[in-house]
């Protein structure tokens, strides 16, 4: 893989998810959909996977770089469908399994461990069960999942892709071209 055709990649992937979390924004800010928990991790995980790509373009990696970065991606990429498949499955449950009030976020955070706070989060409030905007008859965590579905498979095509063309190198000193024996 060319360092051009790799840093337009990180590049289309870092604008498609700077796109991705503006609209999240305007849909907070804007038409005043207040997100839960989880939509702020699903967020968080955006974000983490739109930095790395900017990282990517701009550094423009070489092969182990492009590998590692691709790694990082994989892991926010999977971070994300964990959390909006989690929101998806809540959405599908009875409401009346679910805590009927929602904590304050600033409350959880300053009082105890992160792994605590994140088992909170998964276990999901009413806040994460109601679907309050919909597009194509799909709510935000499912668009959510899509989202990160795609980047996952886009992120595993480019590990394995990098991981082949390092296996097709010769290992020793010997030409990469294969010499063609005449009758």
């Amino acid at each position: 893989m060319s360092l051009a055709c790799s840093r337009s990649l990180f590049f289309t992937v870092f604008v498609t998810g700077a796109l991705v979390l503006g609209a999240s924004y305007y849909l907070e800010y804007a038409v005043g959909l207040t997100p839960c928990g989880l939509c702020l991790l699903q967020r968080v995980c955006l974000a983490l996977l739109t930095g790395v790509s900017l990282m990517a373009a701009v550094q423009g990696p070489g092969q182990l770089g492009a590998f590692l970065y691709w790694l990082l991606g994989l892991l926010c990429s999977l971070a994300g469908t964990a959390t909006a498949w989690r929101q998806v499955l809540l959405q599908s449950d009875p409401v009346h399994q679910l805590s009927a009030c929602a904590p304050n976020l600033t409350e959880p955070f300053a009082n105890a461990p992160w792994t605590c706070v994140m088992q909170q989060m998964f276990k999901g409030t009413v806040d994460c069960v109601q679907i309050t905007w919909t597009l194509f008859d799909l709510s935000i965590p499912e668009w959510s999942l899509l989202f990160f579905v795609a980047m996952m498979i886009l992120c595993v095509y480019q590990l394995l892709r990098l991981v082949w063309t390092a296996l097709q190198r010769p290992l020793s000193g010997e030409s990469s071209h294969r010499a063609f024996v005449r009758d």
